[in-house]
């Protein structure tokens, strides 16, 4: 029985989304990868999702292990399925999203390779039908091995998505998703990659991320302030970590992570009030933390200025936000 031993637990939280289940669920049980568990966790959803998640279970009892819970939010979701998983290694999918046959394998082969306890693979944004809207390269210019003592750039500049990545499962001996707020990526992800001595990567466009028509239209409100309390809680842990005395890559983090993603999502905020609001908690943020504009404006990410590279609205966007014209801003969006 050694050679059914999994070696990766693949955790996915459902919830309401019976129109995508099974494409993601085929993504998986077709891995090349022989040696992989794949934890669905329903996270009680009340449409035909859990109908499909029997379906697949019953037609592959070895791989798919499926629990039923009362709804607790995505991160509740995810930790249960952490709990429930025995492999050496960790990923996440989300449920309407899907993979590409050989993520797994090649994933874990690199782990395995470089004993890396985190590895990271591109993403692609899809639509609907497949068409793929957007390259989400990763970590451009960068070697497969990456050692962080003498490359920590790359601390200030990962995009901290849980579902690209694969973790070695020790990393999670005393780490959970912080359940009852949004950006959880944000908060733990940093925190895991602290953790860290090494990490690999592919340059494979493996994980193919979903934009659904429906998430393009949500609402954007006060929860966006999540993003900057995730930034608290990684500061925090990052003063006892390992790489405490590197200042200068903790401050880029505070700019990509607590001012630039946050600016990205005070964008869509409609609500006029909602949205002075969490301008003036952003500048408290960056007052508290001496961040300056020019600190802001001359931000490089893998070597090249942020803020030239975006597409010209959201660059007009920051500037006026930066040079105090939020009035204009309001016409603007």
């Amino acid at each position: 029985m050694e050679n059914l031993v999994p070696k990766v637990s693949v955790i996915v939280p459902v919830y309401n989304v019976e129109h995508y289940l099974a494409k993601c669920l085929d993504s998986l049980v077709n891995q090349s990868l022989q040696k992989i568990e794949i934890i669905v966790v329903n996270d009680g959803s009340k449409d035909g999702s859990e109908n499909i998640i029997q379906q697949y279970s019953a037609k592959y009892p070895d791989k798919i292990k499926s629990f039923t819970k009362e709804n607790g939010g995505l991160s509740d979701a995810r930790n249960f399925g952490i709990n429930k998983a025995t492999g050496d290694y960790i990923g996440f999918v989300d449920s309407d999203d899907y993979v590409s046959e050989t993520m797994f394998e090649e994933m874990l082969n690199l782990a395995e390779k470089h004993d890396a306890e985190m590895v990271i693979c591109n993403i692609q944004k899809v639509d609907e039908e497949g068409n793929v809207t957007q390259k989400l390269t990763q970590i451009p210019n960068m070697p497969e091995k990456i050692v962080l003592e003498s490359n920590f750039s790359v601390f200030s500049d990962l995009s901290y998505f849980a579902c690209n990545k694969l973790f070695k499962k020790e990393l999670f001996a005393h780490k959970r998703f912080k359940k009852g707020v949004h950006f959880e990526d944000i908060q733990l992800i940093p925190q895991l990659l602290l953790e860290c001595k090494t990490i690999a990567q592919t340059q494979n466009f493996h994980y193919q991320y979903l934009e659904r028509q429906d998430s393009i239209s949500k609402t954007h409100n006060e929860k966006g302030l999540d993003i900057l309390r995730a930034v608290e809680d990684v500061e925090e842990f990052f003063k006892t970590s390992p790489y405490s005395s590197k200042i200068r890559e903790l401050k880029n983090f505070q700019i990509l992570e607590g001012v630039y993603t946050f600016l990205a999502y005070l964008a869509f905020v409609k609500n006029e009030s909602q949205f002075f609001k969490m301008s003036q908690e952003l500048q408290d943020f960056m007052r508290k933390r001496d961040v300056k504009i020019k600190d802001i404006l001359c931000y490089s990410r893998f070597g090249k200025n942020y803020l030239l590279s975006l597409p010209v609205k959201k660059m007009i966007f920051y500037l006026l936000f930066f040079a105090g014209q939020k009035k204009l801003i309001r016409k603007l969006i």
